[in-house]
């Protein structure tokens, strides 16, 4: 059975941090690129912030680069999002993904409907 389960989410202060992190099983994790995706309310699902395989490469939004990183352990099949300088416009249900092919940039809704998703996390952003 394919799981993906996030957690890490919360409630945290401007400027502040917070490291999501996902977990997986049921399937093979470093045949897998993973992903995080976040989807605030009344807006699209986008993407945030994705790692290749091997080589680790990493890509952001710009909305958050420089602030967010992304990183994977294949070993322990996780991924996480560490979220540091955080603003309110990042509050938002954040979903782990993990696909075999290209990354889309934007959904209608999370989850969107390519490879696995976790069931989302909640990250507010609030003085």
């Amino acid at each position: 059975q394919v799981q993906l389960v996030e957690s890490g989410g919360g409630l945290v202060q401007p400027e502040g941090s917070l490291r999501l992190s996902c977990a997986a099983s049921g399937f093979t994790f470093s045949s897998y690129l993973m992903g995080w995706y976040r989807q605030a309310p009344g807006k699209e699902c986008e993407l945030v912030a994705r790692i290749s395989i091997w080589t680790q490469t990493t890509r952001y939004a710009d909305s958050v680069k420089g602030r967010f990183t992304i990183s994977r352990d294949n070993a322990k099949n996780t991924v996480h999002l560490q979220m540091d300088g955080l603003k309110p416009e990042d509050t938002a249900v954040y979903y782990c993904n993990a696909r075999q092919g290209l990354f889309d940039t934007t959904y209608s809704t999370c989850p969107g409907q390519s490879g696995y998703w976790g069931q989302g996390t909640q990250v507010t952003v609030s003085s």
